[in-house]
C-alpha cells in the first residue's frame, strides 16, 4: 500500500491550512492510500501570533489517520526529530505545506533530510512572496524551495512568484479544491435565529480581517445611498489581525448602520449558519494569491464578488458565476447592486457555480499530486 506523510498543521490547530491538510489526507485516504499528517507542536511563538488562539474551541470530529504533532518551530532540535520519525515511517512520498517565509528554516530543513533518502518530496506552497513583506523574505523562500524536489501551487499567480524568485524550480500550478469537510447549509430561519439576524439581503466578509484583504473597501462600497435604500447588509464574520477600532471609525465616519460585525474566530460548526445566511460573498482583497474562501463559497453555491488581485480572478466567470471587480468602491458597489437588481441573479450564478465542483473536486486535485 502507498504511504504519504503531509508535514504541516492540523487538528487540533486552527485555520485554513490545517482545513486543507485535512481535507487533503481524508482524499488520499477515500483513494486506499495510507496517509499521516505530522504537525506542530508549537506552531507560532505566542509573540508572533496575532490572534487569541491557535487551537480549535472545540473539535468535533475524529480521523481515520493518525495526526503526530511533533514539530516544534523553533527548536531545531525537534526539526531533526521530526525527519528522522519521518524517515522510520518509510514514506512513498512526503507532502510539505509552505505558506510564510518564517516556517522556511524549519520546513527546509525536515525536507532536506528527508531528500537526502531518495524520498520524493513535493511543496505545496500557499504564498511565495508575503503579503506583509520583509526584508530577507525571498532568500527564506528561495532556501525552501530549493530542498524540495517539486512543488505544486493553488494559483498561477503563485507559480510565476516562485518562477520570479528562482527560475530553476520545477513547479506546477493546480488549484484550490473546494471543501468538503464541512456540514450543509443550515436551514436559513435557524441561522438568522442563531446569529440574532432579521430576515434580509446579506452579503459576507468571511475570514480574519487583515488589511490587505481590503474590508475598508467594502465597508466604503456599503455607503453607496442606494445600497443603503435598498437595506442592504454587509455582515463582517472573523477575528479581527489588526484593530477593530480602525474600522468602527470609519463605519461612523460614513454613519452606516448596514455593517454587522461578528469578531471572533469562526468554528467549523459555525461557518454553515454564515453562508446559509449570505445571498453574496464578498472578497475585496488589495493582494491575493488564492483564498479559501473562494472554495468555501463555492461548496455552497454561494456566488462571490472578487477584486482583480492574484489569483483571485482565475475562480470566478465575471457575469455568470459572480462578479471581478477593482479595487474602487464605487465599482463594488456597482457591482453589488447589478447582483441584487435581479432575485434571477442568485439563482442562476449558484447553478453555474455547482457545475465548476467537478473540476475542483479534492479527487481530481490528489490525482494530479499521485502522477
Amino acid at each position: 500500500m502507498t504511504k504519504i506523510i503531509i508535514v504541516g498543521p492540523a487538528s487540533p490547530l486552527r485555520g485554513g491550512i490545517s482545513d486543507f491538510n485535512e481535507a487533503l489526507a481524508k482524499s488520499f485516504y477515500e483513494k486506499n492510500i495510507k496517509i499521516e499528517i505530522v504537525s506542530f507542536s508549537l506552531q507560532y511563538p505566542k509573540i508572533l501570533f496575532p490572534g487569541k488562539s491557535q487551537n480549535r474551541a472545540t473539535i468535533s470530529q475524529s480521523f481515520p489517520y493518525k495526526i503526530s504533532p511533533l514539530i516544534n518551530s523553533i527548536n531545531p532540535f525537534s526539526w531533526w526529530k521530526s525527519a528522522k520519525y519521518i524517515l522510520s515511517q518509510n514514506p512513498d512520498k512526503v507532502i510539505i505545506r509552505f505558506w510564510m517565509p518564517f516556517f522556511a528554516p524549519c520546513l527546509g530543513i525536515i525536507s532536506s533530510i528527508i531528500k537526502k533518502k531518495n524520498i520524493q518530496v513535493t511543496g505545496i506552497v500557499d504564498n511565495a512572496i508575503a503579503h506583509e513583506k520583509r526584508v530577507g523574505d525571498n532568500m527564506l523562500v528561495n532556501f525552501f524551495l530549493k530542498k524540495c524536489h517539486h512543488h505544486i501551487t493553488l494559483s498561477k499567480k503563485v507559480k510565476n512568484d516562485i518562477k520570479a524568485i528562482n527560475s530553476n524550480i520545477s513547479v506546477k500550478a493546480l488549484f484550490h479544491p473546494i471543501y468538503n469537510n464541512y456540514k450543509p447549509l443550515t436551514e436559513k430561519k435557524l441561522a438568522l435565529k442563531k446569529l440574532h439576524l432579521k430576515n434580509g439581503k446579506y452579503i459576507l466578509f468571511f475570514g480574519l480581517v487583515r488589511k490587505y484583504k481590503g474590508l475598508d473597501l467594502a465597508i466604503r462600497a456599503m455607503a453607496d445611498k442606494k445600497i443603503i435604500s435598498q437595506n442592504i447588509k454587509l455582515v463582517v464574520a472573523g477575528e479581527f489581525y489588526e484593530s477593530e477600532d480602525v474600522y468602527n471609525k470609519l463605519i461612523n465616519h460614513l454613519n452606516l448602520k448596514n455593517i454587522i460585525i461578528f469578531n471572533e474566530f469562526v468554528d467549523t460548526d459555525k461557518v454553515p449558519d454564515f453562508f446559509s445566511i449570505s445571498n453574496l460573498v464578498i472578497l475585496p482583497y488589495k493582494s491575493a494569491t488564492q483564498s479559501c474562501v473562494t472554495q468555501l463559497a463555492m461548496n455552497y453555491n454561494k456566488p462571490m464578488l472578487v477584486t482583480n488581485v492574484g489569483g483571485l480572478p482565475e475562480i470566478v466567470d465575471h457575469l455568470k458565476d459572480g462578479y471581478i471587480s477593482s479595487t474602487d468602491p464605487k465599482e463594488i458597489s456597482k457591482h453589488i447592486l447589478n447582483y441584487f437588481s435581479n432575485e434571477n441573479n442568485e439563482i442562476k450564478m449558484s447553478e453555474a457555480l455547482s457545475k465548476k465542483q467537478q473540476f475542483y473536486s479534492w479527487g481530481h486535485f490528489t490525482d494530479e499530486i499521485l502522477k
